[in-house]
């Protein structure tokens, strides 16, 4: 009976060990050569309106994977928050922008779809590069009024995702420490005031 618990254990060991083991390799494969990146985020107040542009910079295996024909779905997530000195900073508002990109390695063509507050555009491109610049830019976004905003300092913080194909579930449930995302990247704008109205 001893014998038998400790073949047991031993045997439990190894199985630990292999899961260990297991889940390092994955994360490194998973996370190796990922060098997304984003543009700086530019906030401009036009007539009592908040504007955002930015843009997502890909690495080499995005375009490659898009070329052979495989779909990809990137959500922006653009929030505007509060400064406080003392409290956390206030989430206020944002939009999500989600882009669809498909493309026909036989035909050679690509589209995007672009859905953003329940609206969906789709455009069709015969070339890459002027794909690419539409659906991973965001220009001249209207994220919001300001007329309804309090004083204060404020910042936009951009983030950009991509999910991963879904795993096989046994192999799913071995790679718990593994993220569901192909990349997660954000960045913040520069602080900015919203100044008091003027009295009328």
């Amino acid at each position: 009976m001893k014998s038998l618990f400790s073949r047991y254990f031993r045997n439990m060991k190894i199985f630990l060990c292999f899961i260990l083991v297991f889940n390092c390799a994955a994360l490194f494969l998973v996370g190796h050569g990922h060098s997304y990146q984003l543009n700086p985020v530019s906030v401009v107040l036009n007539n009592n309106d908040l504007y955002v542009t930015t843009a997502l910079i890909p690495e080499a295996g995005f375009m490659e994977n898009i070329v052979e024909g495989m779909r990809k779905e990137i959500t922006f997530y653009v929030d505007l928050f509060r400064v406080w000195k003392i409290w956390p900073d206030e989430f206020v508002r944002g939009k999500k922008i989600l882009r669809v990109i498909k493309s026909d390695p036989i035909k050679r063509e690509y589209s995007v779809i672009s859905i953003t507050d329940n609206v969906s555009i789709e455009k069709r491109f015969k070339d890459m590069d002027s794909m690419l610049s539409w659906a991973l830019n965001i220009t001249d976004l209207k994220l919001t009024g300001t007329k309804d905003l309090e004083t204060g300092r404020y910042f936009v913080k951009v983030t950009v995702e991509s999910n991963t194909k879904k795993l096989p579930p046994v192999i799913g449930y071995f790679l718990f420490f593994v993220s569901g995302k192909e990349f997660s990247v954000s960045r913040n704008s520069i602080e900015f005031n919203i100044p008091k109205e003027p009295d009328k």
